[in-house]
């Protein structure tokens, strides 16, 4: 009989406190849609627009590559750089650097 005399106990002998903040912990912590749920979908969410802004900044990057190489001037430099194609008049010297060379042979 003591612990119902309890001054802390004493708001839950209403019986609307009591439905109340069951209430309240089965939202907060046990339904479908609970604070925790909704905490982990809103991380979801912050990841997925990040991955958002980098794939729009990708997509960006790719347009001004494809933009480039829609020329023939964009084309021809592309495969001078990339592929070391020349033409038939021409030489081509490919300079490597020290520093260059140093990393090739730690990497094997």
């Amino acid at each position: 009989m003591k612990l119902l005399n309890n001054k802390f106990l004493k708001p839950f002998k209403n019986i609307y406190v009591l439905v109340l903040t069951v209430f309240i912990v089965w939202m907060l912590f046990f339904d479908a849609h609970s604070l925790l749920f909704h905490r982990e979908l809103n991380k979801e969410i912050e990841e997925i627009e990040y991955q958002k802004e980098h794939y729009k900044s990708e997509i960006a990057k790719d347009n001004k590559a494809i933009k480039e190489l829609s020329t023939e001037e964009g084309t021809e430099r592309a495969a001078r750089e990339n592929y070391y194609m020349k033409k038939d008049n021409e030489d081509i010297f490919i300079i490597e650097y020290e520093d260059s060379i140093a990393k090739q042979d730690n990497d094997e």
